[in-house]
């Protein structure tokens, strides 16, 4: 709806309400100055509902005293400015004509809301300005009962010029907390209380605190205070905090880009540490280990002291005995000594006999202990596929404990350090292609080349020796050979047979014993290796001379050997090694 009672919507007041369709703020019924359009003709209305305007039913209106109020003409056009308009159909008499009132009234004035302006004359029949309602007739001839007296009905809205101001809200509960200042310094950082630049504001423009906590604030102004301070002090420790952040990272920068790395100073401070440097580490990584085990301060250190060492790329993979708080150069030089290695050294040419033994003492457990797995678990050790099921083989595992150093300690399993060796072996011999360079040399296969490495090792005195000895291996094996009919004639292969290494050995005893590893009196290559060949016999059976040698002879039966081409030069080292032993 409008404005009361003149609209559209729901009725707005009850039917029996005295202001039920007021036409004024008075509460008057001016029936006798309500106008009638046409002159007070009739006006022909359709049979049909019709929404009435001011007093419901009558279709009156009526204004405040003698002043009239706005009106409608027949076709709903209102005369008030400004004023929501509600057209009614009518149908028009073409025999009448409308006539103007012959008496004009002054017409109101009405601000922007529609309200009228200015002074009205005293209204007889209106009651005084506590009771509105007073010396009111009952409409319709009874006395009604008044719905706006109960205490929780809404008041009747009055003009502005009668409305009363508004009772002032009672103070909510304080509150503790106090969103400061609209205006001016924040109260974050004000130190005192803000009350005293906002004296002039109206009251509806203060803060919400000052208005939930009430006007008096004097009793919170030491708490805001302590507030404000400690917030301050809070401000002041996170750009302090910061400020020390960025200047430690800043620092940390320096140092890694130009400062020198932490070290410890001196060779250490006595305590013994043992360490495990891992296969194919390089120098960063053997810094952490020793790092991580106190030798060194930092990693960095130890990686510039080795490489200002010239020999610091020797380091090997195995097991050290160093101590802790080690300066980064004293720790390079300790572990290029031998005196700090505490690995299991497997020597060029050692045969598995001897490797089994050196175990078990490591490992400290019972003698035997380790041939004993070698000789029942061997299919689980990490062979290669071409290195099994050989016939007449005594040890699968022979020439496959490569000569190198291990970190071997008390505790580990015999099986575990087997499987260490033969795993660094197979890895030697495929990284030097066996398997392709067997064929082109005339062998079988890498398992015949492995054995031919173990006789050059075996035969061989000094490096020297080890390529005219590969080429003599070779010579024999020819098929063309007459001079030997491709029999090798080593020693060595009938010691292994014997596990001995003795020199003076009788042609009545060679000659009498058939075992496959007796190469004088079986052709070509023995079973398998008969020994663990080093990297050098393994480049020499890779790359041996072509200069035909087909004899030699050990002449001081100890370090010197000595090569022949035919059977009499072979001879004459015969001698000489007999004339050196006073035969």
């Amino acid at each position: 709806m409008t404005e009361y009672g003149r609209g559209p919507g729901s009725e707005p007041w009850h039917p029996d309400d005295p202001l039920y369709g007021d036409g004024g703020w008075g509460g008057q019924q001016a029936a006798q100055q309500a106008q009638q359009s046409y002159g007070g003709q009739p006006q022909y209305h359709p049979q049909q509902p019709q929404q009435q305007y001011g007093d419901w039913g009558t279709g009156e209106q009526h204004g405040y005293g003698d002043q009239s109020y706005p009106q409608y003409d027949e076709y709903g056009q209102q005369y008030a400015p400004q004023q929501p308009q509600h057209q009614q159909p009518q149908h028009q008499q073409p025999q009448h004509q409308q006539h103007q009132a012959p008496q004009q009234h002054q017409q109101p004035q009405y601000d922007q809301n529609g309200w009228p302006t200015g002074s009205y004359p005293q209204d007889p029949y209106a009651g005084g300005p506590q009771d509105p309602y007073a010396q009111q007739p009952a409409p319709y001839g009874g006395e009604q009962s008044d719905y706006y007296g109960a205490p929780e009905a809404y008041p009747p809205p009055e003009p502005p010029g009668r409305r009363r101001p508004e009772p002032e809200r009672e103070p909510e509960p304080g509150t503790d907390w106090d969103p400061g200042p609209d205006q001016g310094e924040h109260a974050f950082f004000a130190g005192g209380d803000d009350e005293d630049g906002r004296d002039g504001e109206p009251d509806d423009r203060r803060g919400r605190g000052e208005r939930r906590g009430g006007g008096d604030r004097r009793g919170g102004g030491k708490e805001k205070k302590r507030r404000s301070g400690l917030a301050c002090l809070v401000v002041v420790a996170v750009f302090g905090g910061g400020l020390a952040g960025v200047s430690y990272f800043g620092y940390q920068f320096y140092q890694d880009r130009f400062g020198s790395a932490p070290d410890f100073a001196g060779s250490g401070n006595g305590e013994q540490v043992t360490v495990t440097i891992p296969k194919g580490s390089g120098g960063y990584a053997i810094g952490q280990v020793l790092k991580k085990m106190g030798v060194v301060k930092s990693v960095d250190a130890f990686v510039a002291a080795q490489a200002a060492n010239p020999d610091g790329k020797n380091i090997q993979d195995g097991v050290y005995t160093l101590q802790k708080e080690m300066s980064a150069a004293s720790a390079v030089e300790l572990m290029l000594s031998p005196k700090s290695r505490d690995n299991l050294i497997i020597a060029e040419g050692k045969r598995n006999a001897a490797v089994y033994e050196l175990i078990d003492a490591r490992l400290e457990v019972e003698k035997g202990t380790t041939a004993k797995v070698a000789e029942t678990r061997w299919k689980t050790l990490g062979l290669p596929d071409w290195a099994v099921n050989h016939p007449n083989v005594k040890d699968p595992l022979e020439g496959f404990l490569f000569p190198s150093s291990y970190a071997v300690a008390k505790g580990q399993k015999p099986e575990d350090v087997l499987r260490q060796m033969v795993a660094r072996a197979t890895e030697k011999y495929e990284s030097l292609d066996f398997e392709t360079k067997a064929k082109s040399l005339g062998l079988e296969g890498p398992w015949e080349l492995v054995t031919v490495a173990s006789l050059v090792q075996a035969e061989g005195k000094t490096h020297d020796d080890f390529r005219k000895m590969s080429e003599v291996i070779y010579n024999r094996l020819k098929p063309t050979n007459t001079e030997t009919n491709q029999k090798l004639q080593f020693d060595s292969t009938f010691n292994y047979l014997l596990g001995q290494s003795e020199i003076d050995i009788s042609e009545s005893e060679i000659n009498s014993n058939p075992d496959p590893y007796n190469t004088y009196t079986n052709k070509g290559l023995p079973p398998g290796p008969i020994g663990n060949p080093g990297d050098d016999a393994l480049q020499a059976a890779l790359k041996p001379t072509r200069d035909g040698w087909m004899y030699f002879v050990a002449t001081d039966g100890m370090d010197k050997t000595e090569f022949a081409k035919t059977i009499a030069e072979h001879q004459r080292l015969v001698d000489k090694f007999n004339a050196s032993r006073g035969n």
